[in-house]
């Protein structure tokens, strides 16, 4: 099996797709292959938020814990999607978990090294923020919806 360029991988991502080379270039800098076995967590709620994935196979199951009640799934991201944005946004903390239902292979972005790339480079800053906020606002929405099918 040929193996691909980290360079390659990013920009055949759905986030990624169409962001210039340059831009490609900065972001390898700030990247990491991982991998989480079934029923770990990626993040938890309320540790520190320093970095962003784009899942490349599996599924992570994001859940919201209120104690004294079991998790609940709220989400369920697959390949080709992007999880997690609190580390774009200060006070820097995740306010939901993810989990792996199985074997996820994704790659890790330092969210500190991205802001201190968007502080050198504006208009990379502005085309990540762009991008991630048409994805929240995708995804409140089908909270949103979701809430209306359990409340409603």
């Amino acid at each position: 099996m040929e193996k691909k360029s980290l360079k390659s991988v990013l920009a055949n991502h759905a986030v990624l797709k169409g962001l210039p080379a340059p831009y490609l270039e900065l972001l390898t800098g700030c990247a990491k292959n991982t991998r989480t076995e079934a029923g770990e967590f990626l993040f938890k709620a309320g540790e520190n938020a320093d970095r962003f994935y784009l899942i490349r196979q599996g599924r992570v199951a994001v859940e919201l814990h209120a104690k004294p009640h079991k998790p609940v799934i709220i989400q369920t991201l697959e390949p080709g999607e992007m999880l997690g944005w609190s580390w774009l946004i200060p006070p820097y903390r995740w306010h939901l978990s993810a989990r792996a239902e199985g074997p996820v292979v994704a790659l890790s972005f330092d969210g500190k090294c991205l802001r201190g790339k968007f502080a050198k480079d504006a208009k990379l800053g502005y085309e990540l923020y762009r991008r991630f906020a048409l994805i929240m606002s995708r995804r409140l929405e089908e909270t949103f919806l979701q809430m209306l099918g359990i409340c409603g």
